[in-house]
């Protein structure tokens, strides 16, 4: 009899789904059927049913944090149940050790960390039974029957594991080397608390705070723009002075004077140049590109929309979410006729039909066996759907996917760009810009046709003109504007700029460039990295915009150039484990670069902590994280009141007059101002001497500013100065 392992639940009662089978506790047990003449049990685990022991496992003199224990590098690794899934544990040795299973089949999902959290089970079960694995992407019936019916040997996909076990045993070496030396070395500069860091966090956090960085570092300058609307024979529209490609001016007086020339005077077309382009239906979704896209147009997290991909996975609707590639086989793409003719029944999809391509099979836009790797694109299965009768959340996750399919069977999208020099008086130049859909193609699809979508600036309907008419300039401004901050990202662009290792590539480009891993962390585990970031107060979210919280920039700030916080090392690294993966690099090897390299980061932290300076830092938060105590500053006086000369006491969220409760004083001061916490010693100096010590990081809407905070005596409130010069 054969031993079926899932990774979850869920996942194995859908395996179980196309036999009859009967339901016990933490298993079930098949009947015996074509595929398994003496029937089957399948049993499963509950995600991560293991762990890696804790360093006091090891050796007791690692329990306590302390730089002179350091580095930890256990000898061999090792791994423990977890002692709240203990009990499926127990279930599943007892199982693989029945006299009766002769066979295990590995049935975790279909990538390296299904492989490593049912081949480290078995480890531990001492498993020495004969194994096969089962790899699909879909959790059909079909798709389950014709994965039981061509089964894999197990040495097939044992690189994985081994790719998934040096990954996991890597990170554990850097995460707690470095965590621990950048938390007590810091403690030693007077800041408690604890400072995680990670190969894959750190370096993402380290792209949040450059970008952080340079917002606070910009500065706006106003520029100026002159605005023409000219009348040639009754056809008008609109043009931008420039000269020499530059349409900003930096001073007013010119813009004025330049204004002043061109009002009411003589204008002609110098030129028009006419530009066609074309653009292909975009690509079948990996998960980077659905989490980007469900994030631009739902704000949906990383996490969320890989949660609800999971969801429509296990229903057996869509095909397994966590791949990396954007093609598809051959053998896909022939079922994607009867997959389009179910979804043309449907009210929410039969406006797309007919599509002017019936079959895609041999269009190497979308099938490739070259470029699928452990899977296919995400597409939708079989087994359609009606998304009405989907919650709200899932109904959009699943038309995008069911929307990006049916938009690879139609024609691409055409448009003619066109550009109009306009001379007024035969010396100022005007540009004119204008778009015309000539085919909206697979614009129908996603944009519903709309020309309104993805606008390019300046664009306007442009009438029809030719080079040489004449006219006159019918009206005429200068607009005044600034310069703006480079923007912050969104968790969609961040999941991008992580699978680039940072490299700004357009979406089109991605593809052609990441045929190999080349990112920060892999498809399956980005979304969590951003969440880990998120759960540390390194990051904050808001408006679906990410922010770099005090806590991540010092952090940033203390690693400095070490290659911790490099993109580009951590990148090599994942290359370095996707060779495992495919069997062209040693694992051996790879751990001892990986024990070297920890060694070197806690030199690293070491030599830098001598020059570490947190000038412009406010460290308040980090002076009181003592367990239980968090409450202890409340009700301590910080100054006379500048109303009353009572006392002014710190109140939790703000300090206020202790008079307020006999005399009614209403002097307030919020604790946070502009996201910045006023710490006791800002505030004693503000009611001693009239001002603070110079606070930065204040934040109003997109802008991020430094400032004193001062004393107003005439309008008896707090008010803003700035640095001179």
């Amino acid at each position: 009899m054969k031993l079926i392992i899932a990774e979850k639940p869920d996942q194995g009662l859908k395996l179980a789904s196309p036999f009859s089978f009967k339901k016990k506790d933490g298993y079930v047990e098949i009947a015996p059927n074509h595929l398994f003449p003496n029937g089957a049990l399948l049993t499963w685990a509950i995600g991560h049913l293991c762990e890696l022991v804790p360093p006091e496992e090891y050796d007791q003199k690692w329990k306590k944090w302390s730089l002179q224990t350091l580095p930890i590098i256990p000898e061999q690794f090792q791994h423990r149940v977890t002692k709240s899934k203990w009990k499926q544990f127990k279930l599943i040795k007892e199982l693989v050790h029945r006299k009766d299973i002769n066979e295990i089949i590995i049935a975790g999902d279909a990538e390296r960390e299904g492989e490593a959290i049912i081949r480290i089970i078995l480890s531990l079960c001492k498993n020495n039974k004969k194994m096969k694995r089962l790899w699909i992407s879909s959790l059909t019936p079909k798709a389950v029957i014709n994965g039981f019916e061509n089964l894999l040997d197990e040495s097939q996909t044992r690189n994985i594991y081994y790719e998934a076990l040096g990954r996991a045993c890597a990170d554990w070496l850097v995460g707690m080397n470095a965590s621990r030396a950048y938390t007590l070395l810091l403690q030693q500069k007077g800041i408690s608390d604890v400072f995680s860091t990670g190969r894959v966090q750190t370096p993402t956090l380290a792209l949040i705070v450059k970008r952080e960085k340079e917002i606070e570092n910009f500065k706006s300058e106003p520029f100026w723009e002159v605005l023409a609307t000219f009348n040639m024979d009754g056809k008008v529209y609109k043009g931008k002075w420039h000269k020499d490609g530059e349409a900003r001016l930096n001073e007013e007086k010119m813009a004025q004077k330049i204004f002043q020339f061109c009002k009411g005077k003589e204008a002609a077309i110098d030129s028009i140049e006419k530009e066609r382009k074309e653009f292909q239906p975009p690509f079948l979704f990996n998960l980077s590109s659905l989490q980007a896209t469900a994030n631009n147009m739902f704000k949906f997290s990383p996490q969320k929309t890989l949660e609800i991909a999971q969801k429509l996975y296990v229903k057996g609707i869509i095909s397994y979410p966590r791949s990396d590639s954007s093609y598809v086989t051959r053998e896909e793409a022939a079922m994607f006729p009867e997959i389009l003719q179910k979804l043309s029944q449907l009210d929410s999809f039969k406006g797309y039909f007919p599509v002017p391509y019936p079959s895609i099979i041999n269009n190497k836009r979308y099938v490739n066996e070259k470029k699928v790797t452990d899977h296919y694109a995400i597409i939708p299965t079989e087994q359609v759907t009606d998304p009405a009768k989907m919650s709200a959340e899932e109904q959009k996750i699943y038309t995008l996917i069911v929307q990006r399919l049916i938009a690879a069977h139609y024609d691409k999208a055409i448009f003619d760009y066109t550009t109009i020099h306009t001379l007024v008086e035969g010396r100022a130049t005007f540009l004119s810009k204008g778009k015309e859909q000539i085919q909206d193609g697979w614009r129908k699809v996603i944009y519903g046709g709309k020309k309104d979508q993805d606008p390019e600036e300046d664009e306007q309907d442009l009438p029809s003109l030719k080079e040489g008419e004449e006219g006159f300039v019918q009206e005429v401004e200068v607009k005044e504007g600034k310069t703006q901050p480079p923007k912050r990202y969104t968790e969609g662009q961040l999941i991008t700029l992580m699978k680039t290792a940072g490299k700004h590539l357009e979406d089109g480009e991605l593809v052609k460039v990441l045929n190999k891993t080349e990112g920060l962390g892999t498809e399956a585990t980005r979304a969590g990295i951003i969440g880990v970031l998120k759960d540390r107060k390194y990051i904050e979210v808001k408006k679906n915009q990410v922010f770099a919280t005090n806590k991540g920039k010092l952090l940033i700030e203390s690693i400095g150039t070490s290659i911790l916080a490099s993109p580009e090392m951590t990148a090599k690294w994942e290359q370095r484990l996707h060779q495992i993966g495919e069997g062209n690099a040693s694992p051996k090897e790879f751990m001892e670069q990986a024990k070297k390299l920890s060694i070197k980061l806690i030199e690293d932290a070491r030599k830098q902590s001598e020059a570490w300076s947190f000038d412009g830092f406010d460290l308040s938060e980090f002076k009181r994280q003592k367990a239980g105590r968090k409450t202890k500053n409340i009700g301590t006086k910080v100054g006379k009141c500048k109303k009353c000369d009572g006392d002014v006491v710190d109140k939790g969220t703000f300090y206020g007059c202790s008079n307020y409760s006999t005399t009614k004083c209403d002097f307030t001061i919020s604790k946070k101002i502009l996201g910045k916490t006023i710490s006791q010693v800002n505030m004693k100096k503000l009611l001693k001497g009239g001002k603070t010590d110079l606070i930065k990081g204040f934040k109003k809407g997109e802008k991020t500013f430094d400032a004193f905070l001062e004393w107003d005596e005439k309008e008896n409130k707090v008010s803003f100065s700035f640095q001179k010069g």
